[in-house]
């Protein structure tokens, strides 16, 4: 049986990997946006949900495919919840358009300095649709707690990853397996209950 196509309303190398690993099961093949020649588009609110579904509905419109979107980041309990849906943007400024990650981790330990407080949690809300007018989208949420280090540590995954402190495995995301930070993951446990969502989904006649 052929795989199912679904849209990835994101061009993250690390997050269309993470995606094709944990939905293969189900034979669903993710394909990035910028594949079908997809722009990203704004992600102008406050919540994840809210940009999550306005993603979705905007590489589904433009692909015809159903679309898969997510919007997370971390949230730092410190600093009031932040970067949270900035996340990807949080050392954006008039002379840096495009931050790296190195960027948003430095800025993010800059504005931590003197602070012993460091819980954080990352957050991960999907939303998939069948369509861009699709009226009843699933939707999954994870979360995956931790804390945030003085410096860097690992070299694996992407983002927060170096910075993200998992206290019972005495590790950061970025030290472990891909297969080890699937199993744990607020993307790994947001994706564990979308794929029950679409089993159901896709057994239910309609």
């Amino acid at each position: 049986m052929a795989n199912r196509k679904i849209v990835l309303a994101s061009n993250n190398t690390g997050k269309v990997k993470e995606f094709n690993a944990l939905l293969s099961p189900l034979a669903i093949e993710v394909i990035p946006q910028s594949l079908l020649g997809i722009s990203s588009c704004e992600e102008p609110f406050p919540s994840f949900v809210e940009n999550a579904i306005t993603k979705a509905r905007h590489a589904s419109k433009l692909s015809g495919l159903p679309a898969l979107a997510d919007d997370s980041g971390i949230c730092v309990d410190a600093l009031g919840g932040l970067p949270g849906v900035l996340s990807a943007r949080f050392a954006l400024s008039d002379q840096k358009r495009a931050p790296t990650d190195a960027d948003n981790n430095a800025l993010l330990l800059k504005k931590l300095e003197g602070v012993s407080q460091r819980s954080a949690h990352f957050t991960c809300t999907l939303v998939y649709l069948e369509s861009a007018d699709d009226p009843e989208p699933l939707i999954a949420v994870g979360k995956w707690m931790g804390e945030i280090l003085l410096s860097p540590q690992g070299q694996s995954g992407f983002g927060y990853d170096p910075l993200f402190f998992v206290p019972e495995l005495g590790k950061t995301a970025a030290e472990l397996s891909p297969e080890e930070k699937n199993s744990l993951s607020h993307r790994g446990q947001a994706l564990r209950l979308l794929q029950q969502a679409l089993e159901n989904k896709f057994s239910t006649p309609c």
